[in-house]
């Protein structure tokens, strides 16, 4: 693992036993309806959730699907095998780095993140490995804040992103539908109900 992942995942490894406490309002207000809308797209019956964190999506899973998630991070994991057990979840945990994922090509019919790729070192390398596992006509599915089109806006958020980098370990500046987009996918949609700097995308392989 290169030293850039390793420092963002001490970064999580550290703030994971207070991860939910941290993010309670926000989730409330903003990401939970967000989470939601991404879920409710799923299709198929095997699906991967890479980033699973502290399983914050565990309440959206469709029922009678076979699900993976993975997550870099000990200590998130942990947290995530902890509310598994506790709401008896029906998914599979695995200690993984979605920049290189151990599966083999064209396993899933869905591949979802929510909220990953701001914490992903090289995000390209990142989403590419999410391709490659996806079923050729399946779909990858992400939930990403990113860079405003505002510039002022954009100024204060590239300003910002060192601080909230170092607490946390996230970036809040990337352009990441333009990343999607240079993964060579069939088809990239932004869902028209995104914000300005939440945005749900929906690729084809």
């Amino acid at each position: 693992m290169k030293p850039d992942s390793i420092v963002i995942k001490k970064r999580y490894n550290r703030i994971a036993p207070y991860f939910e406490g941290m993010e309670a309002v926000m989730e409330g207000l903003f990401f939970k309806n967000w989470r939601k809308r991404c879920w409710a797209k799923v299709e198929g019956h095997h699906i991967l959730e890479v980033g699973v964190g502290t399983g914050k999506n565990f309440e959206y899973y469709p029922k009678d699907s076979r699900i993976t998630g993975i997550d870099f991070s000990e200590q998130m994991l942990e947290q995530a095998v902890k509310k598994r057990d506790r709401k008896q979840v029906n998914v599979d945990l695995e200690l993984m780095d979605v920049q290189s994922l151990c599966f083999a090509d064209n396993s899933f019919d869905t591949v979802i993140g929510t909220f990953v790729f701001c914490s992903v070192p090289s995000a390209v390398k990142g989403l590419k490995e999410l391709k490659r596992v996806c079923k050729p006509g399946g779909q990858v599915l992400l939930l990403e804040h990113v860079l405003s089109e505002n510039r002022i806006l954009a100024a204060v958020m590239n300003l910002l992103n060192p601080i909230i980098v170092g607490f946390l370990g996230a970036n809040i500046n990337r352009n990441t539908v333009k990343n999607v987009k240079a993964c060579s996918f069939n088809y990239v949609h932004v869902d028209e109900r995104s914000s300005d700097i939440i945005k749900l995308i929906e690729a084809r392989k």
